[in-house]
């Protein structure tokens, strides 16, 4: 098997403000959405989540924290 994993994308906090706001006002699935958007579903669940915790989504970031 050689699969090999897509580049980690990197998006815009408005990209995942607009996407939050998609989840919360649209009658469409989770899934339908980031379909559209181009994401993960959990990756959704996550900025929603961050969202109700921190009343932000974090800035865009590369890599993983030490």
């Amino acid at each position: 098997m050689s699969s090999k994993r897509k580049p980690c994308k990197t998006c815009p906090k408005e990209f995942k403000l607009e996407a939050i706001r998609l989840m919360e006002e649209s009658n469409r699935s989770t899934t339908e959405i980031a379909m559209q958007l181009g994401v993960r579903r959990n990756q959704l669940n996550k900025w929603k989540e961050q969202m109700d915790k921190k009343g932000d989504v974090p800035l865009s970031k590369r890599g993983r924290p030490i």
